[in-house]
């Protein structure tokens, strides 16, 4: 059965019952009123402003609980610590919550008022993170001498964070990266740190498995590597990158002796296995830690890491690129988590290419998809009513939406 914030966001509900749901009079539970207020906030132009009240004097207990889950959906947590919607009583909560990212405190510790001063001077979390830290040192709310002490906390828990690294097995080792880089991982890895100690030590190990993921490195590189008549055949039985050059035809071997090209290739499959053999060796924080500041090899790897941690953290590095993540909303073999995290971002939430390939994306959970729906263009509804391997929902609700885009006499009215 539907939940009912899944019809509200699908506008399968009345316009009495939405107006019932922007007082918070619906029967349902307290996390799920919550969840449907924020969305009609958010999303909704005729109920918004009464959801938004409604918000604003809402029961704190049940407040303070949503405020303090890990599990509230991201969209809840963003409107609750947002400056325009932010309760003081509910700072603390937010504050202790790991799922709110540490860049995002950083952010309202640099700019918040006196009251959000004291609050984070107060915090345990803030005071581990150095990122933070440094930000709230640099509030112009925050006295002389408080700056002062908050940049010599931040210099202190950098220096034990890189103490603790080096007294580690190495394994989880890596070159280092720039200032801003290395305070991304440590506020990364501190916030997320109960979830890191329930992963363990776990392996690597790819959604797919191994040979799925050095496939796909081959039929990137097939281009430039054998001509259309020369073409590689994989053999299951036996590792990519050796079959490619076991099974080519002597033809081929020709065309790599006479040209430079398949050479680049062949280099370029090697830097695959290089980084797939660099991975295996690394621990769940040492490959959170390349996720973050690897290149594009690396990243295009680890963002099918089985581990969610890692997978997400690849989204964390400063250096990916816009193609890359457009490339990530359409792959079948990342986690949902992955697929989910893609359009909280705003840069890739902004772009159209990534949001059509995300709910053309039949892995990309239903309900991720029927929100984004709203966003896609004509021409690409109508492929998106045709395709077979999103769901029946999904094709509907195109084939819908595009009949109401195109039809001349709805525009009309």
């Amino acid at each position: 059965m539907a939940r009912m914030i899944d019809l509200v966001r699908s506008s399968a509900v009345p316009a009495t019952l939405m107006q019932a749901a922007a007082r918070g009079a619906l029967s349902v539970p307290s996390a799920e009123m919550i969840e449907i207020l924020v969305y009609l906030a958010n999303h909704n132009k005729v109920f918004g402003q009464q959801a938004r009240m409604t918000l604003a004097g809402w029961e704190e207990k049940s407040s303070v609980e949503a405020a303090s889950d890990p599990n509230t959906p991201a969209e809840v947590l963003e409107y609750l610590i947002a400056p325009e919607n932010l309760r003081p009583r509910l700072l603390p909560a937010l504050l202790d919550n790991p799922a709110i990212a540490d860049s995002k405190l950083a952010e309202m510790a640099e700019k918040g008022s006196r009251e959000i001063v004291d609050a984070m001077r107060q915090s345990v979390r803030v005071q581990k993170s150095p990122a933070i830290l440094r930000a709230l040192a640099l509030n112009p709310n925050s006295t002389e001498r408080e700056a002062q002490e908050e940049q010599e906390r931040a210099d202190l828990a950098s220096s034990l964070d890189g103490a603790v690294q080096e007294q580690g097995d190495g394994t989880s080792a890596e070159p280092s990266g720039t200032p801003e880089e290395e305070a991304a991982i440590a506020a990364f890895i501190a916030e997320h740190s109960k979830e890191l100690a329930l992963e363990g030590e776990k392996p690597f190990q790819p959604l797919g498995g191994l040979y799925e993921l050095e496939l796909s490195a081959v039929h990137e590189e097939a281009p430039a590597a054998v001509t259309a008549e020369t073409p590689i055949e994989p053999q299951p039985a036996t590792p990519v990158i050796a079959a490619a050059t076991a099974t080519a035809p002597a033809a081929a071997a020709a065309v790599r002796k006479a040209h430079v090209a398949p050479k680049k290739a062949k280099s370029a499959e090697e830097e695959r296995g290089s980084a797939l053999q660099k991975i295996s060796k690394l621990d769940v924080k040492g490959r959170i830690q390349l996720a973050m500041k690897g290149n594009k090899e690396e990243r295009s790897i680890l963002i099918r890491d089985g581990t969610k941690l890692v997978a997400l953290a690849v989204l964390e590095n400063g250096k990916i690129s816009d193609g890359e993540v457009e490339k990530f909303a359409s792959q079948k073999n990342v986690l949902e988590a992955v697929l989910r995290q893609i359009p909280m971002k705003r840069r890739f939430a902004k772009n159209y290419n990534v949001v059509r390939n995300l709910v053309a994306n039949p892995r990309t959970p239903l309900d991720l998809s029927l929100g984004l729906m709203k966003n896609i263009m004509a021409p690409d509804l109508k492929n998106l009513a045709s395709n077979k391997e999103v769901s029946e929902t999904i094709r509907k609700l195109a084939l819908k939406m595009f009949k109401a885009k195109t039809d001349p006499n709805k525009k009309s009215h």
